[in-house]
């Protein structure tokens, strides 16, 4: 909440700025962060506001945000500062995130793979100058620590094992666990980490604004490995890159950086670059993951729970198709565990909100099990439908890229199928709702599990979220 006293302090530094009095204030929501922003304006000008009780974080911030401007980076301008170091008035950018603006546009359907790939690759090339412009900056402002360095890494992965195993009830060797912890630890801190560490880098901290490109929330910055920040950008949950894209960004992102630091025909640094970029991936979703499980299981917020399994198909895929050269035996048990967990754990409630579980899968590897306590709900065979599996331009893709997504939009029959799917499973979402029920689950089979199902439930999962009020979580059992 605002209170009065800071209200003021921060009208008194905009009066400073604008040269007249703040006519205008409006609290603007901040997730995940314990910061108050408020909007004030007067006269056309206007500024964002902020409040923080934790001062060495904003001497982090106005450090670099100063250090950052000078060197000609898209962040926002610091207007002025409270004599207290609480209270701060910054550039107002607007409202529109990358991710709130990529993500209306899918839901309305008028997004593509081509702008999203557009949009990730002019972000990826601000991260490299980013972090090859600012790796000379005084980081000893940086808060809590001055590097992402094996105390660092060591929290996070603490953070993993108390925040989401314990909470979550996986079980765990508590030795076998840590000695795989400074394994892995180990070989991330083989890699170059005197570079400019963004933290907290997705596309929630980055402004679209007159399609220009500026990023905040940069307070938690620190020397360290450039993989971390493209990992955290391409591997965030909630975005659901495609893996295929996802792979071509890291390619380009390797690439680039690579040119910047005078390495741009080196394949072996770039080979080397891109192992450990998986490496970072990795713990950043076990970071991910600790923090879902704090906000969620502890503090009993219902959207950090959501992103759970959003982030366990990220996990999936990574152990699945990027190995690294380093042994953790137990540590990949734990994970392989996690993963096999995510189809029998009920999904966890924090509210009388329906939640519709829609899923694919592959008969090959039996049927899924619904363990919400109400005997399960739909399972819709696809295996009748044309399979674009069976084409060899189409078999490293899958019912989430677009040249699948086109071949099945070709075929009238995919379209009844879904029609009559989604006219069942709306009337069962109607009087789930009308008897306060809380769990209906929805699973889509084919063979492999990896083009008719995953379509079938993308497509209905969009259908139910802007239908119904009703909480919708999307698994992909089988999805590489």
């Amino acid at each position: 909440m605002l209170h009065d006293s800071d209200l003021h302090t921060l009208t008194s530094l905009f009066g400073k700025w604008a040269g007249s009095t703040c006519s205008e204030h409006q609290t603007i929501a901040a997730n995940g962060s314990n910061r108050l922003y408020v909007r004030l304006s007067a006269n056309g000008k206007t500024c964002i506001g902020a409040v923080n009780d934790d001062i060495r974080e904003n001497e982090a911030f106005f450090y670099y945000s100063r250090q950052l401007h000078q060197l000609g980076l898209p962040v926002p301008q610091l207007y002025g500062v409270s004599d207290d170091r609480r209270c701060y008035i910054q550039q107002d950018l607007g409202d529109t995130t990358l991710y709130s603006y990529l993500y209306d546009k899918r839901r309305k359907g008028e997004g593509s793979d081509k702008e999203t790939y557009d949009y990730y690759q002019r972000v990826l090339d601000d991260l490299a100058l980013f972090q090859t412009k600012a790796r000379q900056l005084d980081f000893s402002y940086a808060y809590p620590r001055p590097s992402f360095d094996r105390q660092s890494m060591s929290w996070d992965l603490s953070y993993f094992k108390y925040y989401y195993l314990k909470l979550a009830y996986i079980p765990f060797d508590e030795q076998l666990l840590e000695d795989d912890s400074q394994r892995l630890i180990d070989y991330l801190l083989q890699a170059d980490c005197s570079y400019f560490l963004y933290r907290d880098f997705q596309t929630r901290n980055i402004m679209l604004h007159y399609d220009r490109l500026y990023y905040i929330d940069y307070q938690g910055a620190r020397q360290g490995a450039a993989q971390y920040d493209a990992a955290s950008l391409l591997y965030s949950a909630k975005c659901e890159l495609p893996e295929t894209l996802r792979r071509q960004l890291a390619e380009h992102y390797t690439s680039t950086f690579a040119s910047l630091v005078g390495r741009g025909e080196d394949k072996d640094f770039q080979h080397q670059f891109l192992q450990h970029f998986y490496g970072y991936v990795l713990i950043r979703i076990l970071q991910a993951l600790g923090a879902y499980g704090y906000r969620g299981y502890f503090e009993r917020k219902d959207s950090f729970l959501q992103s759970i399994p959003l982030a366990i198909n990220n996990l999936r895929n990574i152990v699945q198709n990027y190995p690294l050269p380093v042994e953790l035996p137990h540590l990949s048990q734990v994970l392989q565990h996690i993963i096999d967990l995510q189809w029998e754990q009920p999904q966890p409630q924090t509210s009388d909100k329906l939640t519709v579980t829609i899923g694919s899968f592959s008969y090959k590897k039996g049927l899924p099990q619904d363990k919400s306590g109400n005997g399960g709900g739909f399972i819709f065979d696809c295996r009748a439908l044309p399979n674009p599996g069976r084409y060899p331009e189409y078999r490293t893709f899958t019912g989430k890229d677009a040249p699948v997504i086109e071949f099945l939009q070709r075929e009238p029959e995919v379209d009844r199928f879904l029609l009559n799917a989604k006219a069942l499973v709306s009337q069962s979402v109607t009087r789930y709702i009308e008897r306060k029920f809380t769990n209906l689950s929805v699973y889509f089979g084919c063979t492999g599990g990896q083009h008719r199902s995953v379509y079938c439930a993308e497509q209905l999962a969009s259908y139910i979220s802007k239908n119904f009020d009703c909480h919708v979580v999307l698994l992909h059992r089988e999805q590489q």
